[in-house]
């Protein structure tokens, strides 16, 4: 007898040695006397007989089929196992978990863009969780036909829409096209609403949409480093004053970069200076003085620069030296 109930027992569970599977169908459709049905910590396991749902078992662990499950199925509660009388059933495996999937545009979106009139292509790259919200919907929409649903195929119906949605999105209030990432997050969420919609028809939510990075044409990133610099450039200036003043706050005793800038700009003055005194004669150091009326005369004669060798009249110009 031992021989002949070994015979007629199975299992009916779902091990997920899949990774990435939102629901799985029993591949067997009879169920033996002295079958058991193993629940697993984030499964459901659905009984489905002649296409129409007869239970939903929620809860975790060990079942004995006859006596834990049969007697709450719908139109089978007054099921009994005879000596050749499997119950010819389907038995559809949930997934509950919220699963991680990560996305990224198939090929460049053409977005318009000022300057540019053929556009810039971009592409986007991003992830977003999914996870079933209703059993019903999933059954009729998907697992009536299908043995088994992944996230890659999620991740298909998602991207093809991805192009029209992320060119909507994006388009919406006059965003800078060349600096997109500022408005990632605002972008994502409207995203995210329009997916979550979309594939509740088919009873799967989608939750946490988000954009890690937006991709652009290597010219157009050229560009973007050479106005960054060109930035810096221009802030030079800008950030010298600020060290020199904090430099001098603190006694002229700045450290680090701060202290060497100030320095450096210091040097930069004092030398700019020399430069426009040689050049425009400015400076009391640059020209030599007049003579004062004390009977001393200058070294050098200030209107040619001939040295004067104390004489009252030069000898090159004959510019007047001494009153």
């Amino acid at each position: 007898m031992g021989f002949l109930k070994n015979q007629f027992s199975n299992l009916v569970e779902w091990n997920e040695s899949e990774e990435g599977v939102i629901f799985y169908k029993w591949q067997s459709q009879e169920i033996k006397k002295g079958s058991r049905l193993i629940i697993r910590p984030g499964q459901d396991a659905v009984f489905l007989y002649n296409g129409r749902v007869e239970g939903i078992f929620e809860e975790d662990g060990d079942y004995d089929i006859e006596s834990d499950i049969i007697p709450f199925l719908t139109t089978l509660k007054s099921f009994r196992f005879g000596f050749n009388t499997p119950l010819r059933a389907e038995v559809l495996f949930i997934n509950t978990k919220e699963l991680l999937v990560k996305w990224g545009t198939k090929n460049a979106i053409n977005l318009q863009a000022k300057g540019l009139p053929g556009g810039m292509p971009i592409r986007a790259f991003g992830t977003f969780n999914c996870r079933v919200v209703e059993h019903g919907v999933l059954i009729e929409r998907l697992a009536g036909v299908q043995q088994k649903y992944t996230v890659e195929d999620v991740k298909a119906r998602i991207v093809a829409s991805l192009d029209q949605l992320l060119m909507s999105w994006i388009s919406k209030e006059g965003r800078d096209m060349f600096n997109l990432q500022a408005d990632a997050r605002s972008i994502a969420g409207g995203i995210e609403a329009d997916l979550d919609q979309d594939m509740r028809k088919l009873g799967i939510g989608i939750s946490d949409f988000t954009i890690e990075s937006f991709s652009y044409p290597e010219e157009i990133k050229r560009m973007q480093e050479k106005a960054a610099a060109q930035s810096m450039v221009g802030d030079m200036g800008r950030y010298t004053q600020m060290a020199a003043a904090d430099s001098m706050a603190k006694g002229g005793h700045g450290t680090g970069m701060a202290s060497d800038m100030v320095g450096l700009q210091m040097g930069m003055a004092i030398g700019q200076q020399m430069v426009n005194q040689m050049n425009f004669g400015g400076g009391a150091a640059a020209q030599p003085t007049a003579a004062s009326g004390n009977g001393v005369g200058p070294k050098f004669c200030p209107n040619c620069g001939t040295p004067t060798n104390g004489s009252k009249f030069c000898g090159n110009c004959g510019n007047k030296l001494m009153e």
